[in-house]
């Protein structure tokens, strides 16, 4: 079946950005980094970026979180800041012990020009063989050229590209799964043993960002993926990209395939029903075992609710808004449930963004396409279409309130609602999850619009 045409709507050219549908490229290489076990992120630039970021992260994740930063004052901006930057990192390890430092630049150092890869070098070369210096990594994340997922996936590159070294074939199957639920990682992990492979994610910050209550309080969070592990991922079974639409040239599996000769798949996450069933389908080709029989009870659910809840979402107009991937994950499952996609739109500018969408449509939607939009480009678009749902996260909310909309809260950042680091979109169980919650936002605004009410669906 041929796909439907997609309407592609250009967005105007601002010198300034209304309620960005984006973050800053530093905050995603700082949660990256707390995937890696004993790893601090370090950001080199203004104290005020650590502690936005750690704000924003904390709020989210409902976790401590430390980013120690080198503090920029006026003439670290004028006269460059690597005496900052050494006495940062020294403090930093004399304070925290950490086995391996994330090193982020921000806009401020990388507009100065500041030669970060020198100043690690350097320190590198100070170390005498007495002392316990942490492996340094660096990650180049101005925010004028990208978006927090650029910034997550280039970090998680550079951490493979410091650790991953050749050594013979080993049974590691290493997964790439990008910026997603804490949830999600964890749902990663039982089908790694469901199906009996050594399964590795990377990074892996389901424990680091939604750990135990602590009986005593720790400086680094336990968890992360293994220094290790991490090692032999240059003799992996296999590695696995979770993108849509991210370039080779970020991603760490490209990386590992191109320097190792590593076997390197790139699938969509598995959202929805299909996307699912394509990575059991990759686990028991792997594996060589078959699917086991709960994943297709799971499916058998799933498929039922569908039909059952086929009445509440038929032709329902829907703008989505997020992350590309995640976008694109939601844009195939809900255009398949029958719902009316009338716009998706992203903050960060995808190259190749308009035709994933395109590839990932069914039915007979015909959305509007922004890309690389903020949210008052979103709120015309909105105006325009006149969607009666709106799927996306909570920045989002300002606009649902204005347009008095219904708001279904996924992906990141969940600021105004509890357990959003927590929420499933992973698996046929994902799936469902979604589905329910669907439905149950489109019933209760129902509910809510009716003059008289009504208590039976």
């Amino acid at each position: 079946m041929t796909p439907p045409a997609v309407k592609k709507e250009k967005a105007p050219s601002y010198a300034s950005s209304c309620n960005a549908c984006r973050q800053c490229t530093p905050l995603g290489a700082c949660l990256a980094f707390k995937g890696i076990e004993g790893a601090v992120p370090f950001l080199h630039g203004s104290q005020g970026c650590a502690t936005y970021i750690r704000r924003y992260l904390i709020s989210h994740f409902r976790e401590p979180i430390d980013i120690a930063s080198s503090s920029f004052s006026e003439d670290s901006a004028i006269f460059g800041g690597e005496r900052n930057f050494r006495r940062g990192i020294g403090n930093l390890t004399k304070q925290y012990s950490p086995r391996v430092i994330g090193v982020a630049t921000t806009c401020l150092s990388e507009t100065i020009g500041d030669d970060v890869p020198s100043f690690l070098r350097q320190i590198e070369k100070d170390v005498t063989e007495s002392e316990d210096q942490p492996k340094l990594v660096h990650v180049s994340t101005p925010s004028y050229t990208g978006s927090h997922i650029d910034g997550f996936h280039e970090a998680t590159r550079s951490v493979v590209k410091t650790f991953a070294v050749r050594g013979p074939v080993n049974n590691r199957l290493v997964i790439f799964p990008g910026m997603v639920s804490t949830e999600d990682l964890r749902s990663l992990k039982q089908d790694f043993n469901a199906f009996e492979l050594h399964g590795i994610l990377a990074p892996d910050y389901s424990d680091t960002m939604d750990g135990p209550a602590w009986e005593s309080y720790h400086r680094m969070s336990p968890g992360g993926t293994p220094l290790s592990e991490l090692a032999l991922f240059g003799g992996a079974k296999a590695a696995i990209d979770f993108t849509h639409c991210v370039a080779d040239k970020q991603l760490a599996g490209s990386y590992l395939q191109e320097t190792f000769g590593i076997v390197r798949h790139r699938l969509p996450a598995p959202m929805g029903i299909e996307a699912t069933d394509r990575w059991l389908e990759l686990l028991s080709t792997l594996s060589g075992k078959e699917i086991p029989a709960h994943y297709q009870e799971q499916r058998g659910r799933l498929i039922d609710a569908v039909v059952d809840g086929h009445k509440y979402l038929s032709r329902v107009p829907v703008a989505l808004f997020g992350e590309a991937d995640h976008v694109l994950g939601l844009c195939a499952f809900l255009s398949g449930l029958g719902l009316e996609i009338r716009l998706v739109a992203t903050g960060g500018k995808t190259k190749g963004f308009e035709e994933a969408v395109n590839n990932n449509l069914s039915g007979e939607s015909t959305p509007e396409i922004l890309n690389g939009v903020d949210f008052r480009d979103i709120e015309r678009a909105v105006e325009r279409l006149e969607p009666k749902l709106l799927v996306g996260n909570s920045k989002g909310y300002t606009l649902s309130r204005r347009k008095k909309l219904p708001l279904m809260r996924t992906g990141f950042p969940i600021h105004d609602r509890f357990g959003g680091q927590r929420l499933l979109h992973f698996g046929y169980a994902g799936a469902q999850r979604l589905l329910d919650e669907l439905i149950n936002t489109v019933i209760t605004h129902r509910q809510a619009e009716s003059d008289v009410g009504w208590t039976y669906i």
